[in-house]
């Protein structure tokens, strides 16, 4: 595997491109090979190119989404290597998971003082501002909240900083000496990155990065088997890939990229919910979204994500999706009261806590209930 420079995602050199962008998730044909195609297969593909990069922007950031906590892991099961955590990092990853924003970024930025040379610290300061950032960009539509699309701002390239910082620090230490947890820590770093190119529609950048952080995954995988996490983002991965159309694996296939399939997708996730060290919430919440947004089974997510948000009451994310499942299962009642308690919650960021509240009328509107107005 190439090293990656300083700041990986800034660069744009064709040749650097070449190299660290895997000849089997190339998004382009030969051209000898559209050439032995003809002319209107030829005009198929490129018609099709636009459409699958968008699928495989969307593919990466939602596989990618679910890397970076990875990092939370132990040993999944008897006799496997555990990861040498800091003491602080289930402290951090809850104030993550109840919304606490503010005092997770706090935290984590302890971690990095007290472990300047550890990725994990850098990782978990990004995964906060990740939470502000799909908040902020979250958009009510087909019936569900979610993070859709984002414009490019100055203060992405705080993110953008310290996923580099893991990475380099990650790659230094695999350079001296190769192991799980750093391949594991590459990978996330690199997946961190790739999910908000993503949704800033950054085709090039997400698919170069997610790519590379797949890599760094199985690598740690195959180093270490029984880290069973590992199984979220790769059951992720699966099950995205294998939700293209017919025609798209068609081309998929043509374009030399690897496939995946639902079905073990979905076991993948499974396990990781049942089996994960500190990963089996995060299973959860992505579980319950791509069973709403992509296999309608309303009932199977609802029961996915309800211990989330009972755990969780202060996470409007989880709060919103709970009350998009009853509101698709009919349930009106609990879907109210689900979006109201999202708009009710006191969230530091006076950002996302007004998007909060404008994501809970329109749900509610969409419910045709009667919107009260904003509490204080």
């Amino acid at each position: 595997m190439p090293r990656v420079p300083p700041n990986p995602w800034d660069r744009q050199s064709p040749d650097w491109r070449e190299k660290t962008l895997p000849a089997h998730f190339s998004l382009h044909l030969s051209p000898n090979r559209l050439d032995s195609l003809g002319a209107k297969p030829k005009q198929m593909v490129h018609r099709f190119h636009q459409k699958w990069v968008s699928a495989s922007v969307r593919t990466c950031r939602n596989a990618c989404i679910a890397f970076l906590l990875l990092s939370a892991c132990s040993a999944a099961s008897a006799g496997a290597a555990k990861l040498a955590l800091p003491a602080e990092t289930p402290a951090v990853l809850e104030k993550i998971y109840a919304f606490d924003i503010e005092a997770a970024v706090e935290a984590a930025k302890r971690m990095e003082v007290e472990h300047p040379e550890h990725p994990l610290g850098y990782l978990l300061e990004a995964e906060a501002l990740w939470w502000k950032i799909w908040c902020t960009s979250t958009e009510f539509k087909y019936g569900m909240s979610d993070a859709r699309h984002r414009p490019k701002f100055e203060a992405d390239q705080r993110y953008f900083q310290l996923a580099a910082k893991a990475s380099s620090l990650a790659e230094a230490q695999i350079k001296q000496h190769e192991t799980a947890e750093m391949q594991f820590y590459a990978g996330m770093a690199d997946a961190t990155a790739a999910r908000l190119y993503g949704l800033r529609g950054e085709n090039r950048n997400t698919a170069r990065s997610g790519v590379r952080g797949r890599e760094h995954l199985l690598r740690a995988k195959t180093l270490d088997p029984s880290l069973a996490d590992a199984d979220m983002g790769l059951g992720l991965y699966n099950y995205y890939v294998d939700t293209l159309s017919a025609m798209a694996r068609v081309l998929r296939f043509l374009m030399g990229i690897p496939g995946g399939s639902k079905q073990d997708g979905v076991r993948q996730l499974e396990h990781a919910i049942a089996d994960g060290a500190l990963t089996s919430e995060l299973a959860r919440f992505y579980l319950a979204m791509i069973l709403h947004r992509y296999d309608q089974q309303y009932e199977k997510a609802l029961a996915i994500i309800g211990p989330l948000a009972e755990k969780y009451p202060a996470n409007p994310i989880f709060q919103l999706a709970r009350g998009d499942l009853n509101a698709k299962l009919g349930r009106k009642e609990k879907a109210l009261l689900c979006y109201r308690a999202a708009a009710s919650l006191k969230i530091q960021d006076a950002e996302c806590q007004a998007h909060v509240r404008e994501l809970a009328r329109v749900s509610i509107e969409a419910l045709g209930g009667i919107a009260t107005s904003s509490p204080h």
